[in-house]
Formats: C-alpha cells, sequence, structure tokens
C-alpha cells in the first residue's frame, strides 16, 4: 500500500497545503490568543535574513533605524481624522494599567505615522533638517477577525519607514526609490519572487496617503499577494502635527511626509510562491540554512568526522550549512524532512561513496542527485546554490506571466481571474467595473502604465489596471 502524502497537494486544497507546510515544517503555530502567532526557529531564522538584506538596502537608501513606543496616546490618532478612521476597527486599546483607569486611553500601535509625525515636529526646524529619513523594526497590532498565519495576524512583525521632504516631487521620489531600489530588488533578487509594481486606486490607498505604491506578487494557486507598500502622506500629518520648517528665506513652509513597509507577510509569499508538494522550496540567498551534511550511516564515527571536515570546509568557503549526524534516525525519515523544510542542497555523506572518493548532492528545485569529488565540494556547492537561485526566480516569472492574461471586457478580466491575473485597460472598469468585478472576490491590484510601469496620475492616459483575487 502506497505511503499517504506527508502533505495535502496544492491542487488539492491549497489552503489546507499552506497549512500543513507550516505544522509539518514547524515554521508557526497559533498564539494563545486569538489571531496571535509563534514564529518557530527556524521561521524566525529566514525572518532574521530578510531583515538583514533589507536593512540594508534601507540603510544604502539613506535612511537611519530608530524606535519608538508600542503604546500611543489616543489623542494623536484623532489628530488625523482620515487615519483613525481607517484603522478604527483594528484598533486595541489599553484603558487600565497598574491596577488603575488610565487618564487618556492607549492605542497599541498599529503604525506609527502619528507617534513619529509628533517628535518629528520638534526635530525639524530648518530646511537644512530635511529630508529627515527614519525607520523602525518593530511589532504592530492590528485586531485581525480572519487571521492566517503569517498572512493576517493580529500582531505581526515589520519595519515601517517614515520620512519627511521638503518638497512634493521629493517626496515622491524617494518613496518610488524605496519601493523599486529597496522592496522590488529584494524581492526579485533575494526572495526569487518577481513582482509586479503600480499605483493602488483610491479606494485601496492607505489610510491618509494621497498615494500608495505597491508590490504585488502571484502565489502558486494564482492568487495576488501584496507584498509591501510605500506611501505619499502628502501634507496630512504635517498639518496635523505641525511638521514644519523654515526655508532658505526666512519662511514657515509645511513637510511631505512619506511612509513605507514590509511584513512578516513576506513569509507567507515565500512559502506560497516557491513550495510543492514535497514542502517549502527556500532560495538559497534567503536561507538560513543552505546546504545540510547528512550523514547516511556511520558505524565507527568516521563518516561523522569526515562529515565534520565537510561541514567546515564548506562553511569557510561561506555556505550557511548545518551537520545531521542523527544516524539513530533513518536516513530517508532525515532526507524527507530536511525536503520538507525546503533546505536548497543536501550533501549527503555515506561509507560507500567515501570510499570512492565523493559524496551525493541533492538539489531542492529539481530533486536531482548528482555525485561530487570531495575536493570539488566547495567550489560546486556555491555553484549550484547560484544556480538554483537564478533558476527559482526564472520559474516563478515564467509561471506568472503564462498566467497573465491581457483582457479588454469585464467578462474576460473574470475568466482570467480564476485562474491568475488580468491587465484590463482602465477606462474599461469604469462605469461601475469595479464592483462587478468585487462580487466575485476580485480587485484591482495596481494601476500601471500601458508599458507596464508605475502609472504617474489615477487619470493616466492609457492606463491598465492588473486584478486578481488576492490573499
Amino acid at each position: 500500500m502506497a505511503k499517504p502524502p506527508i502533505l495535502t497537494p496544492q491542487a488539492e486544497d491549497f489552503p489546507r497545503w499552506y497549512q500543513d507546510i507550516l505544522t509539518k515544517a514547524q515554521l508557526a503555530e497559533n498564539g494563545p490568543v486569538r489571531g496571535t502567532m509563534v514564529i518557530r526557529p527556524y521561521a524566525y531564522a529566514i525572518w532574521e535574513r530578510m531583515v538583514a538584506e533589507v536593512d540594508a538596502r534601507i540603510k544604502a537608501a539613506g535612511a537611519e533605524n530608530a524606535y519608538f513606543p508600542l503604546f500611543i496616546p489616543e489623542s494623536y490618532l484623532k489628530k488625523e481624522a482620515q487615519h483613525v478612521e481607517g484603522f478604527s476597527p483594528e484598533l486595541a486599546i489599553v484603558t487600565h494599567g497598574g491596577g488603575k483607569e488610565l487618564d487618556e486611553p492607549v492605542v497599541v500601535r498599529p503604525t506609527s505615522e502619528t507617534v513619529i509625525g509628533e517628535y518629528m515636529s520638534k526635530w525639524i526646524q530648518s530646511y537644512r533638517d530635511l529630508p529627515l529619513l527614519l525607520n523602525q523594526w518593530a511589532n504592530v497590532v492590528r485586531w485581525e477577525l480572519r487571521p492566517r498565519l503569517f498572512l493576517r495576524t493580529s500582531e505581526f512583525l515589520w519595519q515601517e519607514g517614515h520620512c519627511a521632504h521638503a518638497t512634493e516631487d521629493d517626496a515622491a521620489s524617494y518613496a518610488a526609490r524605496i519601493l523599486h531600489e529597496v522592496y522590488e530588488e529584494f524581492m526579485v533578487n533575494v526572495l526569487a519572487i518577481p513582482v509586479f509594481t503600480g499605483r493602488k486606486i483610491p479606494q485601496e490607498r492607505f489610510a491618509g496617503a494621497t498615494n500608495t505604491l505597491t508590490c504585488e506578487a502571484m502565489m502558486r494557486d494564482g492568487k495576488a499577494l501584496q507584498m509591501g507598500t510605500s506611501h505619499e502622506l502628502g501634507q496630512n500629518f504635517a498639518r496635523a502635527f505641525d511638521i514644519g520648517y523654515q526655508d532658505e528665506h526666512g519662511e514657515r513652509q509645511l513637510c511631505w511626509t512619506t511612509s513605507w513597509g514590509v511584513s512578516t507577510r513576506m513569509m507567507g509569499g515565500l512559502i506560497m510562491a516557491h513550495g510543492d508538494d514535497a514542502g517549502l522550496r527556500v532560495p538559497p540567498r534567503v536561507a538560513a540554512v543552505q546546504a545540510v551534511v547528512l550523514v547516511v550511516k556511520d558505524e565507527d564515527g568516521s563518516v561523522t568526522q569526515v562529515a565534520r571536515e565537510l561541514l567546515d570546509g564548506l562553511t569557510e568557503s561561506g555556505v550557511r550549512c548545518r551537520l545531521d549526524a542523527q544516524v539513530a534516525t533513518g536516513f530517508g525519515r532525515r532526507a524527507t524532512d530536511w525536503e520538507l523544510k525546503g533546505v536548497p542542497l543536501r550533501i549527503e555523506v555515506g561509507p560507500r561513496d567515501l570510499g570512492e572518493g565523493r559524496v551525493v548532492i541533492a538539489r531542492r528545485d529539481t530533486g536531482e542527485k548528482v555525485p561530487c569529488e570531495l575536493s570539488e565540494l566547495n567550489i560546486r556547492a556555491a555553484a549550484i546554490l547560484e544556480e538554483m537561485q537564478l533558476g527559482m526566480l526564472e520559474q516563478a516569472r515564467s509561471d506568472r506571466d503564462a498566467r497573465t492574461f491581457e483582457v479588454s471586457s469585464i467578462a474576460e478580466a473574470r475568466e482570467a481571474a480564476s485562474t491568475g491575473f488580468a491587465r484590463i485597460p482602465w477606462t474599461a472598469l469604469a462605469d461601475g467595473g469595479i464592483d462587478q468585478l468585487a462580487k466575485e472576490a476580485i480587485t484591482v491590484r495596481c494601476l500601471q502604465s500601458a508599458e507596464g510601469g508605475l502609472a504617474q496620475s489615477d487619470d493616466e492616459p492609457g492606463a491598465v489596471a492588473l486584478v486578481a483575487r488576492s490573499y
């Protein structure tokens, strides 16, 4: 009798497959309070890689890290009417502390535009203080009614950038720079996830923003996932919090502000963009463990000794490795577990192969096993990892493009969105087209130019709407 699959097949039930991976690859579990999550060590190590890569790009774009309080006076949020209206259903509010009712309720941070705006107003005096480019890595709380681990949780981890600029053009330019040079570059070249970039329609913008730019990725079930956003906030927050400066002529001017962020939602995107019926597949550049040195069998300790030496050599050559010498557990079980976790390479070390001066390299992306001479292992492993990185991006891009259709009517867009994305002229959705699609859970993910770049306005001639079902 054939063994039942470890995971529910994607084609049979994609949401169940996703849940299976979270549990069986030991990535995350539900927390004790509904909507919260516990991120397990293996997943958190991948998140740390994401943090390091994104943080380096943020710093290269000129922003500096800071930290602001988790608790925000409720009055701060009420200063910006659109903002508080947009977040009201999601707010967690503390009314008691230290056994007493608070004089003023405090909000558990849903995002930090308001509290950071309060301090920007103190720190900015002159045009010489601009631009002020800040970022923080933190947790936020947005009370989620329909939680799903990594995708929508009441508490999640993220970075949030908050900047003040002297001019509208400078603010718009920086928001676009973050979108492309930080988020898109990271998602494409590290996560190996191709993304469409575009402009959110007014109904989908961040609360209080004048423009929201987005990165939209296709998951393996054809649905869209918003991976990151960058917002132009105009002068809305500057006006509410008196964020201003004295210009070169000694006159008082209001700043233009921006904010931008990515979160642990990227972990969900990584799983759903690359995973297969055997488990997770982690692109090498973001993998916390790029290769596991797996002892097949060892009766006297000699194989494990060689495996340790191989591990040291791989580590010295820059490969992030782990040793698995738990030979008391069957080799097949251990190999399956590492496959489930998506480790890019397994270096299988057994007495028979060592007797011939070689090991076997098993690739997670293709399942191929290739013999490798011991003397060539370090060079071969590094080369295969780079080949895998590029190959996973190409596969994801090819799959996405094959399921992205140019259409001209709402009926065609509806049909295309049953399996992927549709690009439809923005004018074709006038007169109720958005509402017609919404009845079938299809939304406008963003507006693009006819050539596929960012639309520069909500009514740009020739603009195209990217539509899809989404998470």
